[in-house]
């Protein structure tokens, strides 16, 4: 009979560096790495402070929690802190391959069932089908709901939007090595560029991914070089996030439209992107192709996961007529963790291959 080896609480680490405990999750196939312990105090009197205070003083958490070896160039995490708004439950910073985001859908639907299901909201009654979390995003205030059984989480999860709104439509760009095409600008949560794969001579459904992400990728920098990204309320909102690549199919129907985007540093999206179906929702509604309350289905060209959306009422956001926007999706438990550094390690803070 086989002696069965006795598994140390921790491997030998650094005991000055606090090893690192997550939770990882998967929305549609897009990771989340949620961080339970060992993150120092985030502080700053906003989340918007906060999230200015992660990126100077504690960046090497994030790319010790995304990049390799205990992640890859397309990890996606969240490290949760206290929120100034007396409605909020909780507040959170998403982290990504190339700093930190405003807004996060696939993240909020899967923080959703995290909050219900570790105590960070009062434990919905057994009788309960639902249970709000007011999740504070660094775009603002986002409402999750949350189907529950037991008082625990089960099935999808659903989110309202902050105001969602269309900031340049048929914005003519010159792509270098494409040529010039039309483009859309809308914000979700976060700001995106949206075009139609086929101005790329590209099938969004068969092509290749390294080929969509180089398209997309081009199309971004063609738009941050030439129009200026502002948000009405906030500087800190007003940056290109990426480019959606979309089949086309604006015009309403049952069917589901597909789409892949790529964020951040050429970072591909499994899901169908919840911050970017906000986004498409939005400019739909503002270009008279949907109706309020029209759902809408969207599938992820990359998994075949599919979202579900509508317009649920017309808000403002500045001089912007905005709506907002309710996004469906289902969020999966996929483990636990703990990260530790040792001294010695020349790749404690991680690594990319470009």
């Amino acid at each position: 009979m086989e002696r069965a080896l006795a598994v140390p609480r921790l491997p030998p680490h650094d005991p000055g560096t606090p090893a690192l405990s997550v939770v990882d999750m998967h929305t549609g196939g897009e990771p989340l790495r949620i961080v339970l312990a060992g993150c120092p105090e985030v502080v700053g009197p906003t989340l918007l402070a906060k999230r200015r205070y992660m990126r100077q003083h504690l960046d090497h958490l994030r790319r010790r929690l995304m990049f390799e070896p205990r992640g890859h160039r397309d990890m996606y995490g969240a490290v949760l802190v206290p929120s100034e708004l007396p409605d909020a439950h909780l507040g959170v910073l998403f982290l990504h391959n190339e700093g930190y985001s405003s807004m996060c859908g696939h993240a909020v639907l899967a923080l959703g069932r995290f909050a219900v299901d570790f105590g960070l909201v009062p434990a919905p009654p057994a009788a309960a089908r639902e249970a709000r979390v007011n999740i504070h995003c660094p775009c603002g205030l986002v409402a999750a709901f949350v189907e529950c059984e037991g008082g625990r989480s089960r099935g999808p999860v659903r989110f309202h939007s902050v105001p969602a709104f269309a900031l340049a439509t048929d914005l003519l760009v010159d792509v270098p090595g494409r040529g010039k095409m039309v483009v859309d600008i809308a914000y979700g949560g976060a700001f995106y560029a949206f075009v139609s794969a086929e101005k790329v001579g590209l099938d969004v459904c068969s092509a290749k991914t390294r080929d969509l992400v180089d398209a997309a990728s081009a199309v971004t920098e063609a738009v941050k070089a030439q129009f200026k990204i502002n948000h009405p309320e906030s500087e800190d909102l007003s940056f290109l996030y990426g480019t959606i690549l979309t089949d086309g199919k604006d015009t309403y129907s049952e069917e589901p439209t597909t789409n892949i985007c790529v964020f951040a540093d050429e970072q591909v999206d499994r899901s169908p992107t919840g911050s970017g179906v906000t986004a498409r929702i939005a400019l739909q509604y503002h270009k008279g192709l949907l109706e309020l309350n029209q759902t809408r289905a969207f599938k992820s060209s990359a998994t075949g996961s599919v979202f579900t959306g509508k317009a649920v009422r017309e808000a403002k956001c500045g001089d912007f007529k905005a709506v907002i926007v309710e996004v469906s999706g289902q969020a999966h438990y996929t483990g636990t963790a703990s990260f530790i550094v040792e001294n010695d390690d020349p790749l404690r803070d991680g690594f990319l291959l470009k």
